[in-house]
């Protein structure tokens, strides 16, 4: 696992829109983007340190 979040706050954060929406890949079965996945802890990075500088 990536992000180290539970898969419901995922889908809670799918449904806000802060989360990277995820591609059918079986009847049953989703998979993620890895450099979607990439930029979103970039972003989570940068949202970090921007709050430790300010």
């Amino acid at each position: 696992m990536v992000t180290g979040l539970p898969r419901s706050t995922i889908y809670d954060r799918m449904s806000e829109g802060t989360f990277p929406k995820p591609v059918k890949i079986g009847p049953q079965a989703v998979g993620w983007l890895e450099d979607e996945i990439a930029a979103w802890v970039e972003a989570k990075i940068s949202e970090r340190d921007g709050a430790e500088a300010a």
